[in-house]
């Protein structure tokens, strides 16, 4: 048995743990430690007496992989950026927020749930964390609703789909990861998240309207706010508005031709303004512990999924198992664009039985590489590659539209994420009734990512101005 078919059924086995229900880490580490000591007592000639060699090598190979990868400085922004997001909600940021799109925008059909929307967008911009978002917005947003006659799957879908906005909207820890795997510049790829991302919203703002006004009693408007009200509530607004433009300043510094910092230096500025902020509005002892528990539980279990998943990569590393996919692929007597909509098309099915980092951890390593094939090759040039973009904006593209689809993963059921953490927030829903509610954004997605395909221009724009 050659390294290729030492791979897929190691990557068969892998699929079947996490089917029957066993965590993406666990199952991906695993698998490698497996496929590792199954490769090497291959290449030691399966004598019963080197099985022990092969083990100890794997387990060596296996066990650099941990801190090697955990310590990269580009990691350090996810634990950045999602307290910034966590200290926000706990100094009553978030709320200010929700209520100043309430007043300015809850007037149009379906306006609280549209206000939701943009207030979800705006919190996204400083937590890069769509379970987060979710589960904040499930306290905040649902209980008004609901208090306006809103039908309660369809306020429930709302916060769950407008949750996976934090996926693109920078900073966006899936676009890190991705980054860091596809070995892309991180602050290129958080940059062209930001069109994209504003459009997804306004994608769901276009549904939302529409259903409102198709169905009177799914979205009452809300009207009575004065203009007076409306310019009150602005200055509790305006403390995440100022973090996110510190950020993109330090980060991309739209007055020179040099950033003033990183993007992971960015990322701590921020949390620090943050938190002078939620000091000064009073955040008490009690609310900085949740939000540094809170932080560091979700970047554990972010992490733990990072190095779970990079023990099966280094064992694909060995199996060679992206170069026979990525030469496969190529050799296919169909269009590349045909070809790139069927993986697209995989993932939405793959993304319903895997969560969202995980899915891109375990499939990129190899779908990535025959992408880049497709298109020409990492150094083509615009002129020769088949989707009309050198390799630096492919992988840029490719990046978005592959989160973007993570993005609607977390709403698709089995595995849905963000319905389950809604679900779980809230004592008067059960996750059927968020399935139910989330069910029209599927449409909202489609529309998206299949604009994002023709136009690849919405994505590219803002990288192509900082060369």
């Amino acid at each position: 048995m050659d390294s290729i078919e030492i791979g897929l059924w190691v990557t068969g086995f892998m699929l079947v743990m996490v089917v029957t229900g066993m965590r993406v880490a666990f199952a991906a580490a695993m698998a490698g430690l497996v496929g590792l000591v199954w490769i090497f007592w291959a290449k030691f000639g399966y004598a019963p007496d080197k099985f022990t060699k092969a083990l100890v090598v794997s387990i060596k190979v296996a066990g650099q992989v941990p801190h090697s990868k955990i310590s990269s400085q580009a990691l350090s922004l996810i634990p950045t950026f999602i307290l910034i997001g966590y200290l926000a909600y706990y100094a009553g940021l978030t709320k200010a927020l929700f209520e100043a799109a309430k007043r300015w925008i809850a007037w149009l059909p379906g306006g609280l749930a549209v206000a939701t929307v943009f207030a979800t967008a705006g919190f996204a911009a400083v937590s890069g964390a769509s379970v987060a978002t979710a589960a904040v917005f499930a306290r905040i947003a649902i209980p008004e609703m609901l208090a306006l006659g809103y039908n309660k799957q369809f306020a429930a879908g709302v916060v769950a789909a407008a949750g996976t906005l934090a996926s693109l909207i920078p900073p966006s820890a899936i676009l890190v990861i991705y980054a860091i795997i596809v070995e892309q510049d991180v602050g290129k790829l958080l940059l062209a998240g930001f069109i994209p991302g504003a459009f997804s919203a306004v994608v769901y703002v276009i549904l939302i309207v529409g259903i409102a006004v198709v169905f009177k009693n799914v979205g009452p408007p809300v009207t009575g706010f004065t203009w007076r009200q409306r310019f009150e509530s602005l200055p509790g607004a305006l403390p995440i508005i100022f973090v996110v433009v510190i950020i993109i300043c330090f980060v991309y510094n739209p007055f020179g031709d040099e950033a003033w910092g990183t993007p992971t230096e960015g990322g701590a500025l921020g949390a620090f303004v943050v938190f002078v902020m939620a000091v000064y509005k009073g955040m008490k002892w009690t609310q900085l512990k949740s939000a540094l528990l809170d932080t560091a539980k979700l970047t554990v279990m972010i992490f733990t999924i990072i190095w779970g998943v990079l023990i099966y990569v280094r064992f694909l590393g060995f199996a060679d198992l992206p170069g026979a996919f990525s030469d496969w692929i190529t050799s296919l007597d169909m269009a590349p664009m045909l070809i790139l909509i069927c993986i697209l098309l995989a993932y939405a099915v793959l993304g319903m039985f895997m969560d969202a980092i995980g899915m891109l951890l375990l499939t990129l390593p190899v779908v990535y590489p025959a992408v880049m094939a497709l298109n020409g090759g990492e150094n083509v040039a615009a002129a020769d590659s088949a989707f009309g973009m050198n390799g630096t904006m492919c992988a840029i593209w490719f990046g978005i539209l592959v989160v973007k689809m993570a993005e609607f993963c977390l709403i698709t059921p089995p595995i849905g994420l963000n319905c389950f953490v809604v679900a779980g927030v809230r004592d008067d829903l059960t996750v059927q009734d968020v399935f139910r509610g989330v069910m029209p954004f599927f449409i909202a997605d489609g529309v998206t990512i299949a604009l994002l395909v023709a136009f690849p221009g919405i994505v590219l724009y803002l990288p192509s101005l900082v060369g």
